[in-house]
């Protein structure tokens, strides 16, 4: 019995804990869930799956409040919160005493977002200035963060722990512009008074911070706040970046430790299985070719690097900031594809920017084969052209 035991450990245990515990896992898991989702949603299986993820979940018939009613809804508004909320306790474990702890450091990421949103918005603009599609400027600025970090881990060790802090930094900031984006340009209205609410949580949650009081009543008041972005017209997981910056400094390694796991190998990729099941057109070259397609497709895969590169040496040039540490210019080019990665976030825009079923369609096969060919000249660019540094 013993020897079975040692047997079924070394043969599936020890081999499954490898897996989990190699960065490069969530990138093949994530490549996996995207195609399996590309294939369910283009076959016979379309309608099953489709209703699979638009089937309703009546919460509200138990609890009468406003909250997600089908289970996309809550992936993309619940557990997503819950990868935005591990993002930003990264972040802040950084900034408090890592990669981005001093003002030129912090500021690089800062400034190489802004200039990721600017440049795809203004391609995208100049590509569709005097057509019905400028509304549309909005899709191109857009990183997924969750893939753009999923390929990161898949390229391994050729991303040193700077270039990742950075990237991871940049996307939030960039996911956090996107969401000021849609709630100033694309919302319908925005409720100012669970926008109160909310910052009058935000202050109980600064003065537990302060006097380092940490436990059940912090995560009930996350939650709350949760709901008031949820119900504000503002997209809910910015409520998990805004939670994880007032978890104190001594808990923040511990809650990462616990919550990596299920953020990786749980939350991602279901994510990855309800935002990518996309149907393609039979003849998808005739579709996309449209300038609403190039204006999407460049800004992605010019715009995004053009922007982050441009911004960043300017920053350094101007000794604003510097590079992360063992990262080269190389690296930053290899940043600014990744960043390319618009997939989900794009595709949200999308819905918002237009009215119309058919532009909507263009404009998401657009945005994923803008992804796609990020991704494939991200992971080209960094697999031959970026070595890691010596530290």
């Amino acid at each position: 019995m013993k020897r079975i035991q040692v047997h079924f450990r070394r043969k599936i245990i020890d081999p499954f804990l490898d897996f989990i515990h190699d960065s490069r896992s969530v990138g093949i898991i994530l490549l996996l869930c995207t195609a399996v989702s590309l294939l369910l949603a283009n076959t016979s299986f379309a309608v099953t799956y489709f209703s699979f993820i638009n089937i309703d979940i009546p919460v509200t018939t138990i609890i009468p409040v406003h909250l997600p009613h089908t289970l996309q809804h809550w992936i993309n508004d619940g557990l997503m919160a819950v990868f935005f909320f591990l993002a930003g306790m990264e972040i802040k474990r950084e900034i408090t005493g890592g990669e981005l702890s001093s003002f030129s450091q912090a500021i690089l990421p800062l400034l190489a977002a802004i200039g990721g949103m600017v440049v795809p918005a203004l391609i995208f603009f100049f590509i569709n200035n005097g057509t019905n599609y400028t509304n549309g400027w909005g899709i191109p600025m857009a990183t997924d963060i969750a893939f753009s970090l999923g390929i990161a881990a898949l390229l391994g060790s050729r991303i040193p722990l700077g270039l990742k802090i950075f990237l991871t930094a940049l996307a939030i900031i960039d996911d956090l512009g996107a969401i000021l984006a849609i709630a100033i340009f694309y919302s319908a209205a925005i409720h100012w008074i669970y926008l109160g609410i909310a910052a009058i949580i935000i202050f109980v949650l600064y003065l537990l911070m302060r006097f380092n009081n940490f436990g059940i009543f912090n995560f009930l008041l996350g939650i709350l706040l949760w709901y008031c972005f949820y119900n504000s017209g503002i997209h809910a997981t910015l409520a998990g970046v805004i939670f994880a910056f007032f978890i104190p400094t001594n808990q923040l390694q511990k809650l990462e430790q616990k919550l990596h796991t299920s953020v990786n190998f749980l939350i991602i990729p279901i994510f990855a299985l309800a935002n990518t099941a996309i149907v393609l057109p039979e003849n998808i070259t005739v579709t996309i070719n449209t300038t609403l397609s190039w204006g999407i497709i460049a800004g992605l895969l010019i715009g995004k690097p053009l922007g982050i590169v441009s911004a960043s040496y300017v920053a350094v040039q101007l000794k604003w900031g510097t590079l992360p540490s063992n990262t080269s210019w190389r690296h930053i080019i290899g940043a600014g594809l990744l960043a390319g990665i618009g997939f989900t976030m794009s595709i949200f825009i999308a819905t918002l920017a237009f009215e119309d079923n058919v532009t909507i369609d263009i404009a998401k096969i657009s945005a994923l084969a803008g992804s796609f060919l990020s991704i494939v000249f991200g992971i080209i660019w960094i697999r031959f052209f970026c070595k890691p540094l010596l530290p």
